[in-house]
């Protein structure tokens, strides 16, 4: 802390047919035949022999190409970085910022901080450093609870000719907020603001930090230091309070600050209308939550994709499913285009109901008109396994390989733990190792149960090649 006060300033309905129908993750923008060529590659190469794969198959890569790649393979950090480091070796290209980024928030993901640090001195080199660069590496050390590096991070900004600036100390306070540290944000807050003028923006990360712990007398605290300091709230300390008031069940005083707007430069976003619409679904009011979404839009202000989600998920609260189907018809006829979360909402509602096979055609439906994300994928791989449909689970994370959807922590797990339920280690051992070469490391919970499996087998030189697989390729032991 001495150092810092010193600083100033995303089946058997016809599989082929599925897999043609291939679009980026980008909903608007359609992945260039470049781009599937190169994530056809790294899907199917191992990681030892990409680099040739990558140059007998002849591709020429841009800026915008390997930007997308990057972003495809973010889940898979260590064969990101293997094509991250081949491109950058290709003629007439060098890497963007953007490039830079997101190759270091894969390396964070996955603890792999010295090649992250490398990448750094890189960048500092070629002079593209900026301030997002390190609030980037801020907001993964605190994700982890590596507070103590989050703080370093800020400090050795300097030393890396960024200067610290306001973005820098909110990005710093942003990192800790949302890894539920608020008391250290606090605390650095009121070591700092002397050299930090705050703004409006320093107080709201704050007041969503203390509504969050929950704390709301301290929340209000903060609210009423910004307003003596002479910082008017915007838009998004309103909205933030709505939330923080809302989350602490006190939904008429929420509504007092959205009356209050009116004689205010401000009126309630769709945002701010989302949360009443959520709060009232969660309390199962589900006549209020259709009231204010009519109020909204009898106020001229358009629902976008938040507020129809916040609706729906209203309705799947009180397992009106029906009416949430409706409410995507009604997206459709306003043109507001569902996203994956619009159809996540239902699927879980139907599952948690034991509706597994509305849940799938639904998912069926789902394809037809937007990607899913990995929360869908491992939710239906989930929902196979427990019904004993071992097959119909290998059929869906097929299909997402088809898709060139690199499988998150959560999904391989969940698919691992179904193969362990059937008995089926020798296949769980061949995904746990993907898992591995692709730079994602498996949960304790998942690899000890694995490893107990391997052990009643008898199968220690397996256990033993993963464990040193581990050990080699992530750089951390999982068990001792």
């Amino acid at each position: 802390m001495s150092r810092i006060s010193r600083h100033s300033n995303k089946l058997s309905w016809g599989w082929c047919i599925l897999a043609r129908r291939y679009s980026s993750s980008k909903p608007t923008t359609e992945v260039s035949d470049a781009t599937k060529k190169i994530c056809k590659i790294m899907m199917s190469s191992p990681a030892v022999t990409l680099d040739t794969a990558l140059n007998q198959n002849g591709v020429r890569v841009s800026p915008e190409i390997v930007e997308d790649v990057l972003k495809k393979f973010e889940n898979a950090g260590m064969v990101a970085y293997r094509f991250f480091e081949w491109a950058d070796k290709q003629r007439h290209y060098s890497h963007s910022i953007r490039a830079y980024h997101t190759m270091i928030e894969s390396l964070a993901k996955i603890r792999q901080y010295q090649i992250m640090w490398d990448l750094v001195n890189e960048m500092r080199s070629k002079r593209m450093l900026n301030v997002e660069t390190f609030c980037i590496i801020m907001r993964k050390y605190a994700k982890v609870q590596k507070l103590e590096e989050a703080v370093y991070t800020f400090n050795v900004m300097e030393k890396y000719d960024v200067l610290p600036n306001l973005a820098a100390f909110n990005g710093l306070l942003s990192a800790l907020c949302k890894s539920k540290n608020v008391r250290k944000a606090q605390e650095i807050f009121d070591s700092m603001k002397e050299q930090f003028v705050p703004d409006s923006k320093s107080y709201s990360i704050l007041i969503e930090g203390w509504g969050k712990a929950p704390n709301l007398p301290k929340a209000r605290e903060i609210f009423r230091e910004m307003l003596d300091a002479g910082c008017h709230p915007d838009i998004v300390t309103y909205g933030i309070m709505v939330d923080v008031l809302c989350k602490a069940g006190r939904v008429d005083e929420a509504l007092g600050i959205v009356e209050k707007m009116d004689s205010t430069d401000f009126k309630p976003t769709s945002f701010i209308y989302s949360i009443l619409v959520h709060t009232y679904g969660v309390e199962n009011r589900i006549e209020d939550a259709i009231d204010t979404f009519l109020e909204m839009e009898k106020n001229g202000l358009k629902a976008d994709v938040a507020v129809y989600n916040a609706l729906i998920g209203a309705f799947c609260k009180v397992n009106k499913f029906k009416n949430a189907y409706r409410v995507l018809n009604d997206m459709d006829c306003k043109g507001v285009k569902p996203n994956s979360r619009s159809f996540n909402i239902i699927l879980n509602g139907l599952i948690g109901c034991k509706e597994t096979d509305e849940a799938f055609r639904l998912f069926r439906r789902m394809i037809r008109l937007c990607e899913p994300d990995a929360d869908t994928f491992t939710m239906m791989i989930k929902m196979f396994c427990e019904r004993n449909e071992l097959q119909m689970a290998l059929k869906v994370w097929k299909y997402m390989q088809k898709k060139q959807f690199v499988p998150s922590m959560h999904t391989f797990s969940v698919l691992i733990n179904g193969l362990c339920d059937r008995g089926d280690v020798s296949q769980a051992c061949v995904l746990l190792e993907d898992m591995i070469e692709k730079g994602i490391r498996p949960s304790v919970q998942t690899f000890g149960r694995l490893r107990h499996l391997l052990i009643k087998e008898g199968r220690e030189d397996v256990l033993k090649f993963l464990q040193e697989k581990i050990n080699v390729l992530l750089k951390e032991p999982l068990w001792d």
